[in-house]
């Protein structure tokens, strides 16, 4: 899969060892579907799904941190082997922080994606920065990347393939 040139400088891809991701609006499109007896569901891309897979057997290791527990965030997370998989945080930059502290890793050394207010501050922290193009205009000024495919669509896919041709 080709993808489309990226802003953020290969050096910069090539230094990342953690891709870490907010769930709602960026492995979805941010929609949530209530059903009447309270369950659940959201739609997460295949394609998003393989480039997170492929990431893991590269060696870089894959967060998500969503701000709102769900038990269809836990169950694509499970299936997709996520080996850090954080939620009820609305506090993403502190629970990237102590995610890369445990890791040993340093903010160049990590990508954050997310597409709202409470991801900015994670956003501007990380060494790769990204946003969807449907983001909040925080999230989207704090980013140093803004993938051409929408969330829930590629997005992700897209900006796992900067970090793999980068390892190459």
């Amino acid at each position: 899969m080709s993808h489309p040139p990226s802003p953020v400088p290969p050096a910069a891809w090539s230094a990342i060892r953690l891709f870490a991701l907010d769930v709602d609006g960026v492995l979805t499109d941010g929609t949530v579907q209530i059903c009447s007896d309270g369950s659940e569901t959201k739609a997460f891309s295949i394609l998003d799904g393989m480039g997170l897979t492929r990431l893991n057997q590269a060696g870089v290791a894959v967060a998500w941190i969503s701000g709102r527990a769900s038990g269809a965030t836990t169950a694509r997370a499970t299936e997709l082997k996520v080996p850090h998989l954080i939620q009820g945080r609305t506090d993403k930059l502190a629970a990237l922080q102590e995610l890369a502290a445990t890791l040993g890793l340093a903010p160049a050394q990590c990508a954050y994606m997310g597409d709202d207010d409470i991801d900015a501050p994670a956003i501007a922290w990380a060494g790769v920065g990204i946003a969807p193009a449907g983001s909040m205009p925080a999230a989207l000024a704090a980013a140093d990347c803004v993938p051409v495919r929408p969330a829930g669509r590629g997005a992700v896919r897209e900006i796992c393939e900067h970090i793999l041709a980068a390892r190459v």
